[in-house]
């Protein structure tokens, strides 16, 4: 099976839209939402979920109230103020255990605590995998591979996974990039996309992932669309495709249209046009 990652250095590029209208076009497939901390993708595909699970990617101490002395030393050590009035606060708290190490009556433990939900659905468009991370809860990177995991698992004969990666460089985008064939890499044409557009690039070459770019919007700035050209040429990265700026795609979200009204638009020919040269490299180009 085949892996394609959509992704961006930063946030608002269209990777979600470039996406979506992958899925109406790629045929057989298994969809995968990677962006576990606001993930949209379900907002186009309208999943029905057939499996939904607590995920639990953070340890916290527990305190027994009734074997507590008082004595104070779990809020002296606790290097995260994580403990007030000898009460944990489950927002500072790390789960670094030292709380534990030092209490002398065994009052606190280490407990694995929730702090998100992955689920398997079904679309229209074949089997989806998501998940949803709790607000403020750490470890979303662990959280993306579980979507990569249950992705993996629902494979029957499909030969593509399209993943809607997160945006940035954090470590929920090295989660969703590792391991991948290639990396679509969703630019726009202003400062910060261009500047953003190098970090990711450094990325995906680290990890050795082949990265392809289409620029999001490029009409909005020809002058900076061509910088992106240019550094896309003395990178020896292949620009697939320039997508044009197009409030029809608003509209398809607003109104809650199928997906393929996406591809009715100027901006969906173009993306059409995008995912000829994808798949190009997906399948005739193999490692």
């Amino acid at each position: 099976m085949r892996q394609l990652v959509i992704t961006s250095g930063k946030g608002g590029t269209g990777k979600t839209t470039v996406t979506a209208c992958f899925v109406a076009l790629a045929g057989e497939k298994i969809v995968a939402d990677a962006d576990v901390e606001a993930p949209n993708q379900h907002l186009l595909l309208n999943p029905r979920i057939i499996e939904r699970r607590d995920y639990k990617g953070a340890k916290m101490a527990v305190k027994n109230a009734e074997k507590c002395e008082q004595c104070g030393k779990c809020e002296e050590y606790c290097r995260f103020n994580a403990i007030k009035d000898m009460e944990v606060e489950p927002t500072g708290c790390e789960g670094c255990g030292v709380c534990v190490f030092v209490c002398p009556t065994g009052a606190l433990r280490i407990e694995e605590v929730t702090t998100g939900v992955t689920m398997v659905s079904k679309t229209d468009y074949g089997s989806f995998s998501h998940a949803l991370l709790e607000i403020g809860a750490e470890g979303s990177g662990k959280l993306v591979t579980e979507v990569r995991k249950n992705a993996e698992k629902i494979v029957q004969d499909e030969p593509l996974l399209l993943i809607d990666g997160s945006p940035g460089i954090g470590c929920p985008v090295i989660a969703s990039l590792t391991g991948t064939d290639f990396a679509l890499i969703v630019t726009e044409p202003s400062v910060s996309g261009m500047h953003d557009l190098e970090r990711i690039h450094q990325v995906t070459r680290h990890f050795g992932v082949d990265a392809l770019v289409c620029i999001n919007k490029w009409d909005l700035s020809p002058k900076m669309s061509r910088d992106i050209e240019k550094y896309c040429e003395d990178k020896g990265v292949d620009l697939v495709g320039k997508i044009p700026f197009d409030s029809g795609v608003i509209d398809v979200y607003k109104e809650s249209l199928p997906v393929e009204r996406l591809l009715k638009t100027k901006a969906g020919e173009a993306i059409e046009k995008i995912w000829e040269k994808v798949r190009g490299h997906l399948f005739n180009n193999k490692k």
